[in-house]
């Protein structure tokens, strides 16, 4: 149950949280480019979401493509994890110890 709860709180870090809004927000703008707007040949905007979850949705790329996808958000909560423990480690405060 600690290791739950430890995962929980790096996923609450303002790192973590920041990131998970990015990555939102390219999924966001993934999705309108993808539905409203029309081009002449293909666009590349569906790659910056495996750029913005490398390099663990880079390795769903080698799967079929049925599953490729699944790539991105697992990619992201694997980033937010790691993000959100380097914060964690790096915003701990360490006791003073007198000598």
């Amino acid at each position: 149950m600690n290791g739950y709860r430890s995962l929980v709180s790096a996923l609450r870090t303002p790192a973590a949280l920041g990131y998970l809004f990015l990555v939102g927000a390219l999924a966001a703008w993934v999705a309108v480019d993808t539905l409203f707007i029309s081009h002449a040949d293909a666009s590349f905007a569906g790659m910056w979401l495996f750029f913005a979850t490398a390099p663990t949705s880079l390795l769903f790329l080698v799967v079929p493509s049925q599953f490729a996808l699944i790539g991105v958000p697992i990619g992201a909560v694997v980033q937010v994890a790691l993000l959100g423990a380097a914060y964690q480690g790096l915003t701990r405060t360490r006791p003073v110890t007198a000598g």
